[in-house]
């Protein structure tokens, strides 16, 4: 496993548009029908890196948190399906299920999204304002697998209750570390 750090994404840049599959719901969606109008987080997860394998409650803890406040969550995995087969959609339906997420867990089978976005690791943050606007792209917070850190959420809650407050939202934001998204070759 590599550690591959975020590729920070300029803030501003509006949320690029996508439809895909979900493995929750198992019917395609697209960003319009599942963004807000509050915030919108979306998360590059996958099934098998251990880095969000570490953070996998904190995130379902953190989506029920914050959706009663109008903020929506959308996980999408674009691995290599062929070469990481635990990262398939059935097996994102079958972890989604198990880890009871509150939130959309999207297929990104071309792995365009994952472009479009300039994802480069598994978690990779982005949090948009209610315009689609990026507003925060880093990591949940500083705990890693193995670094004794506790699991918080920090980062991100700190962004999501400053924009709920109408507070600035600190520039100052620390890349997300996780697995390389796993390219098709």
């Amino acid at each position: 496993m590599a550690l591959t750090s975020s590729t920070m994404l300029p803030l501003g840049t509006e949320a690029p548009h996508f439809k895909l599959f979900d493995t929750v719901s198992e019917k395609e969606i697209s960003l319009d029908e599942i963004k807000s109008d509050v915030a919108t987080v979306i998360m590059f997860i996958c099934n098998h890196c251990p880095y969000v394998k570490h953070i996998q409650e904190q995130l379902v803890d953190l989506a029920e948190d914050y959706i009663p406040e109008g903020i929506k969550f959308i996980a999408i995995s674009s691995n290599d399906v062929e070469n990481y087969p635990e990262d398939s959609p059935e097996f994102m339906h079958e972890e989604a299920k198990k880890w009871g997420y509150p939130f959309p867990y999207l297929y990104d089978e071309t792995q365009a999204v994952a472009q479009m976005y300039d994802a480069a690791c598994t978690p990779d943050f982005y949090v948009f304002d209610g315009d689609m606007k990026l507003i925060y792209r880093g990591q949940l917070d500083n705990s890693r697998p193995g670094n004794g850190k506790p699991l918080t959420g920090e980062d991100i809650r700190n962004v999501l209750d400053d924009h709920l407050k109408g507070n600035p939202i600190t520039t100052n934001q620390i890349p997300s570390q996780g697995c390389n998204i796993k390219w098709v070759q």
